[in-house]
This record gives C-alpha cells, sequence and structure tokens, in this order.
C-alpha cells in the first residue's frame, strides 16, 4: 500500500533515517535542485526493473509535483515493499513548505 506524505511528513521520515528517497524525475530537472540524500532513478529506468532500484523497504518516492513518483510508489508496492510512500506536491510542494533543495550536480543514476 502507498502512503502519501505531506513534505513535513517526509523531513521527518527522512530525518529520522526511516526511508530512502527516490526521485524520478529526468536529470535535466534533478540539476534545478533535489531532496538532500535523494537518488536519481528516472522513472522509465524504474519501469524497467524496479527490483534492482529498491535496495531496501522505507522509501520515499519524489517527483515535480507528485504524479511520476505515484506510479513509481505503486510498482515498488507492487513489488513487495510494505513501507512506500509518495511526496504529496513533490519537489513543488516541498518548496513551498519552506524546505529546502540542493543543487549539486552529481547524478546518482
Amino acid at each position: 500500500m502507498v502512503r502519501s506524505v505531506s513534505p513535513q511528513q517526509a523531513h521527518d521520515l527522512i530525518s529520522r533515517g526511516e526511508v530512502e528517497v527516490i526521485d524520478v524525475r529526468e536529470p535535466n530537472e534533478w540539476s534545478t535542485g533535489h531532496l538532500a540524500g535523494a537518488r536519481l532513478v528516472p522513472l522509465a529506468k524504474f519501469r524497467a526493473n524496479p527490483k534492482a532500484a529498491l535496495p531496501r523497504d522505507g522509501v520515499v518516492f519524489v517527483c515535480a509535483a507528485g504524479m511520476r513518483s505515484e506510479t513509481a510508489a505503486r510498482l515498488a508496492a507492487s513489488s513487495g515493499l510494505t513501507k512506500v510512500y509518495n511526496l504529496s506536491g513533490g519537489t513543488r510542494g516541498w518548496v513551498k513548505a519552506g524546505l529546502p533543495l540542493v543543487h549539486d550536480l552529481s547524478v546518482a543514476v
């Protein structure tokens, strides 16, 4: 089951080390800013082999607005994960909530 979480709820999960953050946007979107500690796995790559991108249970999926991440989260749940979260509002909602994005250019695909 996929749980939608607010930016603040996601921040709390991340701060407690309970989840990994997977950003399913494209590299050009990633370079405009992403959540600290996130790992970039574009949705097309994730769709091709979800299990390869899921090293552990406890994942928050992120995209720009929450639609692509919802798709990825459903794939993860169908792959057997039980602690699956979708960041409601995506990075846009994260910024609106006053939370920071980082702008390093490293891309971990």
